[in-house]
């Protein structure tokens, strides 16, 4: 079995574990939380409250701001233009009444759960950081935007980004 059919098939597998719960009362959530991280804006409004509650440090939020940036330039400027993968089949069925933008990029990697693990490794602030990235990138699979690959590939280019910047976004100015 190839690669690209390993791959399928375990996107499938857990796209059935998915559709497993999905529900109205699911759906409220996931699709709010998925769409306040367009852009990174969950992640900037965090990084500028994080500032503000660590004695108004807003060099740090401007720093964060700018590695968000960079990380949006790298996923979706670079790596999605070399892949375009296609969406989930289920993607141009979606009637986008739940205020879910509908995006103009590839598929691959999932540019939520990049971003949303690269704050987690710049912050490195703990378990909390990590599962609030978890549930976002999740919630990219549920709404059918992505490909569990694709959030998965998504989280490693996240660590690995965060984990370069952090040292950046972390300097004392």
């Amino acid at each position: 079995m190839k690669i690209a059919d390993q791959v399928a098939t375990f996107d499938a597998a857990v796209d059935r574990a998915f559709a497993a719960i999905r529900t109205p009362a699911v759906d409220k959530v996931a699709y709010r939380l998925s769409s306040a991280a367009d852009h990174s804006l969950l992640w900037h409004i965090s990084g500028v409250a994080r500032a503000l509650a660590h004695g108004d440090d807003l060099g740090w939020a401007s720093r964060f701001s700018l590695a968000l940036g960079v990380e949006s330039v790298v996923t979706n400027g670079v790596l999605k233009s070399m892949f375009q993968r296609v969406r989930p089949a289920e993607y141009s069925e979606l009637a986008f009444h739940h205020g879910l933008r509908r995006p103009l990029t590839s598929s691959f990697p999932s540019g939520h759960a990049t971003s949303a693990f690269c704050v987690a490794a710049i912050v490195d602030g703990g378990p909390g950081w990590y599962i609030a990235a978890g549930v976002v990138s999740a919630t990219r699979v549920y709404v059918r935007l992505h490909h569990a690959s694709d959030v998965i590939a998504g989280v490693a280019c996240g660590l690995a980004l965060g984990r370069i910047m952090r040292p950046l976004v972390n300097r004392h100015s």
